[in-house]
This record gives C-alpha cells, structure tokens and sequence, in this order.
C-alpha cells in the first residue's frame, strides 16, 4: 500500500514538472513574442513609408520611391525573389536597404521589422545573393565610343579621346578574426579590403573587384582584375592615379609634377610645361572617379564602417552597393539631396581607411614590362596638349591686344 501511494506521489510529481516545464517553455515564448509588440509591423512600416514623404524614403533607403518600386519590379521580374508568406519582397528589399544605409545592427533591424534576428539574416543574405547575380549585368563595361564627357570638351578632345574611364582604389572597413587580421591591416593600421572599381564618365561602375586584403598594393588588385573578367579594348585606356603603374592602357600622371587643381582655383595659375598641363587637365578628368566613390559612400554608410557579417558577406555588400548605385542612376536617380539627409552614424564608429596608394611601388613585373610604352603614348598626349594650348594663348594675346 505504502509502495503504491510513492508509485502514485513520484507520477504525480513527473506530471507537475512536465506541467511546470510546458508553463516555463509558455511563458519564454509568451517573453520572445513581447520583444516585437509595435502595432506597426514590418511590412506597415514599408507601406507607410512608400505611401509618405518623398524625403522619408531617401532618409530609409536612400533612394527615391519610384527607385524603390522599379527596383521591387525588377527584382520580381527576373525571379531573383519571390514573396513569402510572412515577408513581401518589399519587405525583404527594405530590410537590406535599412541595413546599408544606416549600418544597422541585427537587433535594430528587429526592432523596425519586427522579426526575430534570424529572419532578418536570412532576408538580408537573400537580398544581396539576388542583388550579386544582378550585378552581372548591370555593372558592364564601357562601349569603346568616346565619351560625351571627352568629346564636348575641347580641354579633352582629342587628347583622351581613347579614354574611356577612370580608375582608383579605395578601403573599406571590414572585421575579421583576430587570428587572419594581419594581411587586412592597412597603412593606418586599422583593417580594410582595398577594392578596385573603374567608372565610366556617366557615373556609372563598370568593373568592381572587391575583397582584397588592406595590405594589397592597387596595382597589385589591378593585375588580379586583368587575368580574371576585367580587360582593356585594343587601343583604349583609363585613367588611374600615381598608384598605378603608366601602361598604355592605364595612364596615370607626371610624378613630381604639380597637378595644379587647388592652386589655379585660387590664384588661377597656368601650367609651365606640357607634364603641369597634362597633370592639370588628366586630374580634371580623373577626379570623377573620386567623387562617384565619394556619393557611393554617401549614401550607404556601411561602406564607412566595420560590420560584423562574415568576410565573403562584407565582400559582396561592397559590390551590391555600387550595384545598387548603377540602377539609381540608370532610374535618373539624384544625389544632391543626400547632403540634406542625416547620417544616422556615430561618428566613433567611422574607420579611418586610406583613400589609395600614394604611388606605384613597381610591385607588378607585368605592368613594369609596358612602361615604356604608356610613357611614350602619355609623351604624345601632352606634346600635343602643350602645342594647342600655346596656340590657344597666342591667339588670345592677339584678340585682345
């Protein structure tokens, strides 16, 4: 009888802490769902944001709403996403966005979209998968024509008239383990991939290699380019900065020679010889790659900062960025409204990054072996500059004398 009723307390204990295990496993749940509890759910949020002020847009997602939507279209059309039953692509879209635009950390994701962390990664993974197979085809290169930009000015033409782009590097923070850190440091010393992109004069990408090491030369990221997808028409050439080696097909300027940008806006002072020429007007022209990598950065502050995705991940966002700036600009996107537009970044977490190599290291035995030959074409070039402008000045003396 005594064995019976222990039999009968034990089960009646079991079944208090299964009850009391079941009521613990509620209660965490009833916890996880209290965290998301904004009337305002992920998907009301993008609504009410599409619906609203242009500028909310811009502020969010960094672009305007009919980017926004033809974006969605796009995306839809070409089956690189689909709805789900919880998240529209929409949504999902936003979500990326939010992140690269404001460098959002997963928990502040959450909290907009209401979802739980591991939703969120999922969406934002599925988004830059889907916005790296777009960017194969949005990110070409140039035609071999000359560029409007060249022909309409005669400070260019025909001088450049077989340029067809510029060329530069820049760093971008990244976060890595401290056991693989070392090849990531840069001068600074602090860590970055050093990405390579080429722009046309539409301000457009037109190759982009991302992923390389802080300590990578830019020459060195140029060679890698050149023996996998990235090539030079017969004939044409980019412009690139003392970094690089001068080949024919990459023409960089005069060292040690003034470039003369800064002081002819001051005191408006006029090149001495044909390399203070050449500098002067291959700066005028190179220093739009500057500033499509200066909106770049601009307007998706990621870019900016260290982020916690894995190093293949901060690899591809790099891309996805310059991808998505490409489509903003063939939707006739502006960009003077991003200096209107807060940053929402903490000044603390900005990394200071080099902004390219100072000079060609002579690191590259492919590049060296055509040196010769980009000397003597940039030679030309800026005997021929010289000669024209020196018409240009006697002409101008003699009509205004």
């Amino acid at each position: 009888m005594w064995g019976n009723f222990l039999m009968c307390k034990h089960r009646e204990d079991d079944e208090l802490a299964i009850i009391e295990a079941l009521y613990a496993r509620e209660e965490i749940s009833a916890n996880r769902t209290r965290i998301h509890t904004s009337i305002l759910t992920g998907d009301m949020y993008v609504k009410e944001v599409l619906e609203g002020h242009e500028l909310r847009c811009k502020r969010d997602f960094r672009m305007e709403k009919h980017i926004f939507h033809n974006l969605v279209e796009c995306l839809r059309e070409r089956c690189l996403l689909r709805d789900t039953d919880f998240v529209s692509i929409e949504e999902q879209v936003a979500i990326f966005l939010y992140a690269v635009s404001k460098n959002a950390s997963n928990r502040t994701l959450q909290g907009q979209f209401q979802h739980s962390g591991e939703t969120i990664s999922r969406y934002f993974h599925i988004v830059l998968n889907a916005l790296m197979i777009l960017s194969t085809s949005i990110i070409q290169l140039p035609p071999i024509n000359v560029p409007f930009k060249v022909a309409s000015n005669p400070k260019f033409m025909p001088y450049f008239k077989d340029c067809i782009g510029a060329i530069d590097g820049t760093h971008i923070p990244v976060s890595i383990s401290p056991m693989v850190q070392d090849p990531y440091r840069n001068r600074k010393g602090t860590l970055s991939q050093n990405v390579m992109v080429a722009c046309d004069f539409e301000n457009h990408f037109v190759h982009v290699s991302a992923g390389w090491e802080g300590s990578a030369s830019d020459a060195r990221v140029l060679q890698d380019a050149l023996q996998n997808n990235f090539y030079v028409p017969e004939g044409k050439f980019y412009l690139v900065d003392a970094g690089y080696a001068n080949t024919p097909n990459f023409i960089a300027p005069y060292r040690n020679v003034r470039y003369h940008l800064q002081e002819q806006g001051r005191s408006n002072l006029r090149p001495k010889n044909p390399q203070e020429l050449f500098n002067l007007r291959h700066a005028q022209l190179c220093n739009h790659v500057e500033r499509i990598i200066g909106t770049l950065k601009k307007r998706f502050a990621v870019l900016k900062c260290a982020t916690q995705y894995p190093i293949d991940s901060q690899a591809e966002i790099a891309i996805a960025c310059c991808a998505l700036h490409n489509f903003i600009c063939t939707n006739e996107g502006g960009e003077h409204w991003l200096d209107e537009v807060e940053s929402d970044i903490d000044p603390n977490k900005i990394i200071d990054v080099p902004s390219g190599d100072k000079q060609y290291t002579s690191d590259i035995h492919s590049l060296n072996v055509r040196r010769t030959l980009g000397n003597a074409k940039r030679e030309e070039i800026a005997n021929a500059m010289w000669d024209d402008y020196q018409d240009y000045l006697r002409w101008n003396r003699r009509n205004t004398a």
